[in-house]
């Protein structure tokens, strides 16, 4: 099987396959991945992914990221998230969240309890939500020793710098030559021109464009991820939910640069101590490469608003762009050849759901039953 793209959900596609049995080649266009997949938290989503299938998806990729970072290296930074709610409005949904199957082994802290275990909350802090589910790694390292370890323990075939023109099984045309393969499966990320274009077109998608940022050490150690009320409207687990409805309404009155933008919370904390905090969110066909500062000072208060503590000296900022469907569909998963599918993440949360739906793709396209075993 090739698995064309080198990002996390193409290296999703190569573990489930190489692990049931096949010869794997992942082929990628540049020397790295340099996408998405590194330019995110590493942060592994339970809480808040949209009820049902996605969410379904995620809790099992969370159970494989879990076993593969025993076995291949990448370590797990933090575990579980914290979401502070500032609102009556906001408690609303949380207890709604609470009451849904989602909400298992999750649970409402008191603010003093959360100032005791973290140090942290404004003065305002109404109470937070604790999922123990999350985990979290640092993309930027996690990533490469991920493929490290496909290529030395599991066999699978790296051909790096290499362009794809045509991916015909049993042969895809390469800048590199031919390369043989009885089955493919095309990761491209947010490169909707290069293979089947017009598959890609026909689903309407968009980029999304986000501010991210580095932090320098607060001086406390965070006991695992942290959201704030921006994520109960944002994100479909809770945004979904009819209590939303009346938050939003508020938030939008109270903050509306940071909605104009796109923003809401998630701090995490390295081993270093360094805080990746973020993000805004533009949509376009092709966002232009401008990050506003506007966005970038509406991370930062929301960030002391949820805290309580003055955000640390910025030591880094970047920029990403992942592929984003307008209907708010999470994925695409193509037939184009009856030997060959086409996937896409659609909601920047390729590392919560990536090694879910390589199951389930890879699975269809051998003919095998997958997901047993992690």
């Amino acid at each position: 099987m090739a698995v064309v793209g080198g990002g996390i959900l193409g290296l999703a596609h190569a573990y489930v396959a190489a692990r049931a049995g096949q010869r794997v080649a992942v082929i990628e266009r540049d020397p790295r991945a340099n996408g998405a997949s590194i330019r995110n938290f590493g942060f592994i989503t339970i809480t808040g992914q949209a009820r049902g299938e996605v969410w379904r998806l995620a809790r099992r990729t969370r159970d494989i990221w879990a076993s593969i970072a025993e076995r291949a290296g990448p370590p797990i930074e933090q575990r579980g998230l914290y979401l502070t709610a500032r609102s009556p409005e906001a408690l609303a949904v949380i207890e709604a969240f609470l009451a849904t199957e989602m909400g298992e082994d999750c649970e409402r802290l008191t603010p003093r309890a959360f100032r005791r275990l973290a140090g942290l909350g404004g003065a305002d802090l109404a109470g937070v939500l604790h999922s123990p589910h999350e985990l979290r790694v640092e993309s930027r390292t996690a990533i490469p020793a991920l493929g490290r370890w496909l290529e030395g323990t599991l066999g699978v075939t790296f051909f790096t710098r290499t362009v794809v023109f045509e991916a015909t099984p049993p042969k895809l045309a390469t800048s590199r030559g031919p390369i043989e393969a009885e089955a493919v499966v095309v990761c491209p990320g947010d490169d909707f021109a290069t293979l089947f274009a017009e598959r890609i077109a026909a689903y309407g998608l968009r980029r999304c464009r986000l501010s991210m940022l580095k932090l320098a050490d607060l001086g406390l150690r965070l006991p695992g991820a942290l959201m704030s009320d921006l994520s109960l409207t944002r994100y479909l687990g809770y945004a979904a939910l009819p209590e939303a409805k009346a938050l939003e309404t508020r938030l939008r009155g109270e903050l509306p640069t940071a909605y104009a933008h796109g923003v809401h919370l998630i701090a995490a904390q390295g081993s270093d101590g360094g805080l990746i905090v973020g993000d805004s969110h533009h949509y376009d066909e092709l966002p232009e490469p401008f990050a506003p500062a506007e966005a970038e000072s509406e991370i930062l208060a929301e960030f002391q608003r949820a805290t309580g503590h003055e955000p640390p000296p910025v030591i880094e900022r970047w920029t990403g762009t992942y592929a984003s469907a307008a209907d708010g569909r999470a994925f695409v998963v193509d037939t184009p050849e009856p030997n060959v599918r086409l996937v896409m993440v659609t909601t920047g949360a390729g590392a919560s759901i990536g090694f879910g739906l390589a199951e389930r793709v890879t699975g269809d396209l051998l003919g095998l039953s997958i997901g047993a075993a992690a």
